[in-house]
Parts: C-alpha cells; structure tokens; sequence
C-alpha cells in the first residue's frame, strides 16, 4: 500500500481509517482501537494523516508528528461537505481524507500541552463563575419570596445576607430558611476563594510569559484576556493579516451577498464564544476612558458613537483590539497609542 493520505475519523474507543494514494483512490479501510492507530501509524511510512479538530485530536496528532508524519486537523464543518450520501464512520473518513487534500482548505494548528492546560484551567474558571452566579441568583430567589428585595451586584448581595444572618435583628427568614441561605453563602464564599486562586494564577502566568505580558499593554486586555488569547491563537503565524483573527473570533460583519448586492447583517459569532466574550466585556470596560483621550482610537470612537449605537461601537473596538492583538504578537511590539495630530 502506498499511502498518501491517511483520513481518521475519531470516536471515543474506536477509529474509522480510510488511506488514500497519490491518485486519490481508496487503498485502505480499516477499523480500529485508538491506541491500535499509535502502533499502526509507527508501521506506516511518512505520510498525510487528516483528523477533524475535535476532543482528543491534539494528543493523537502530537504522537503521530513524532512519527514523522505531516498532520492536518480541520473544522468539522469544513468536512461535512464531503461526505457521500449517507453518513457513517467509514464516509466520515472518506470525507476526511478527500477535504485534507484540498487546495483552499483551512487547517488548525497543534496545540503543545502547555496550550492546553492554560485553555483547560479558563474553562474550569468560566465553570466556577456560573455556578457562582446559579448560587446568588438561588439566593435572591429565596430572599424575594420572604419580601426581601436585593439591589444588584454581588456586594449589595453580600452586604444584605450579612445583615440578615450576621445579627439578631428580627428577620422574616424562618430558623430552617436561615441556615439554608447561609449554607449556600459558605459555597458561594468557598468559590470566590477558588476563582481568586485561578485569577491570581493568570497574573503570574501574564507576568511571566512575554507575549502575554505584550498584550496587557492594550487597555482592555488584562491578564486573564492576554492568557486566553495566547493558548487559543499559538502560532500568530497562522493569520496572515490582523482581520483574519478578529473573523476567527467571530468579531466581522455576516455577509449575505447575492446578485453582487452586498448585504453585511450582525456578527459571525464563529469560533471561541468564551474569547468572544471576553474581548467584548474588555472592550466595554476600556471604552468610557478611551473615548475622552486624544489619541486616534479615542477620535475614532468618538465618530462611530455619533452615528452608531454604543453596543455595535463597542463590538467593533473589540474587532480592532483583535486586529491589535494580531500586530503585536506579530512584530513582537508593545501597545503605543497615537495621539491625534494637532
């Protein structure tokens, strides 16, 4: 067999592998255990292995590199195109191998452990934070059926549940209800301490990576934004000019063209929705202070509010602060904002 192209379809304990030669005709289909495809891959001479960009691509691909193989990871929806008629394990690799070998394809790129790890201790902190906020709400809940009315914002929160658990005063909580809300206050000040250990943990990791510490010099972008980015984006190379992150993000106008009448509709929203977020909320906070400077982006937002709504203007700083993000981790340069010419 003399494969080109080796597409695998991944499963859980079980992988679809279909090869493929120089002429694109199928010359193996096979199915096999996921530590069966290491062994396999070892006995196999260097070649074009193709895996969709899914949970646990990144460690496979890691070990067959080290085989000598070239990898390419792809979007799943860039492969569903693919597939022939109707859909199965083996179609699915078939689809696999076929997309890899495209011209205009789109690949992702490895992600090394460290990556890794940083992305996993973001999503183990965005997990915390909900279930921290699914806490309060429960609380204001039982509050505002005992006619308890809490204003907003977690200090108000706090200070309120310690007037109401924290004294003797007369209160309409029951004794079962009180130690109930108190109960859930201990977990909730018990994730605060955990998030708090993560946030402390993201400013030593921005304090000693230098690409990161780069990045907190753009007003907006802190030490858990900058450590985000950094794992997400790796190679900055991959982009080959700054509006190619901010549409990765999901950060560009949705076109709906026909007829060569462009029509642009809301945001993409492709890509990382936590990355999304995070660079919106970033961009808020920043906007009320660099809106009064005189520099050029203050200038420019000072335009784009007189004619736009302040949440389409503060989408659209986040896509520049991602097209920042792009220049300075391509040139290796910190954030120096320009002042307006007199």
């Amino acid at each position: 067999m003399a494969i080109a192209i080796l597409g695998i379809d991944l499963g859980k304990n079980s992988c679809s592998l279909v090869g493929q030669d120089a002429t694109g005709r199928v010359v193996l289909r096979r199915r096999m255990r996921r530590e069966t495809v290491m062994t396999f891959g070892a006995t196999l001479p260097a070649c074009i292995i193709a895996m969709e960009a899914c949970c646990g691509a990144h460690h496979m691909g890691r070990a067959l590199a080290a085989q000598g193989h070239t990898i390419r990871l792809m979007s799943p929806e860039y492969v569903r195109p693919y597939v022939k008629a109707q859909k199965n394990d083996d179609r699915d690799a078939e689809a696999i191998a076929e997309a890899a070998t495209r011209p205009t394809m789109r690949f992702v790129t490895l992600k090394s452990e460290a990556q890794l790890d940083m992305q996993t201790l973001h999503r183990v902190r965005d997990q915390l934070v909900g279930e921290r906020t699914a806490l309060m709400n429960q609380i204001r809940a039982v509050l505002l059926e005992r006619g308890h009315i809490v204003p907003q914002g977690r200090a108000k929160l706090a200070a309120s549940l310690e007037s109401l658990l924290d004294t003797e005063a007369v209160s309409d909580l029951t004794p079962r209800m009180r130690s109930l809300v108190a109960d859930v206050r201990e977990r909730w000040q018990s994730l605060d301490g955990r998030i708090a250990a993560l946030d402390a943990e993201f400013a030593e990791q921005a304090r000693t990576d230098e690409s990161a510490r780069r990045l907190t010099t753009i007003p907006g972008i802190g030490a858990l934004n900058a450590t985000a980015l950094v794992a997400a984006i790796g190679d900055v190379g991959t982009f080959a000019r700054g509006r190619d992150l901010a549409a990765w993000l999901g950060l560009v106008p949705r076109q709906v063209t026909t007829g060569g009448r462009p029509r642009l509709l809301g945001i993409t929203k492709r890509g990382s929705k936590y990355l999304r977020k995070m660079l919106i909320q970033g961009a808020r906070a920043a906007m009320p202070t660099l809106r009064k400077s005189e520099t050029l982006i203050g200038q420019w937002l000072r335009g784009l509010l007189a004619r736009a709504h302040a949440n389409t203007a503060v989408v659209a700083l986040a896509a520049k602060m991602a097209r920042t993000v792009w220049a300075l981790l391509r040139h290796e340069r910190v954030y120096e904002p320009a002042a307006v010419a007199a």
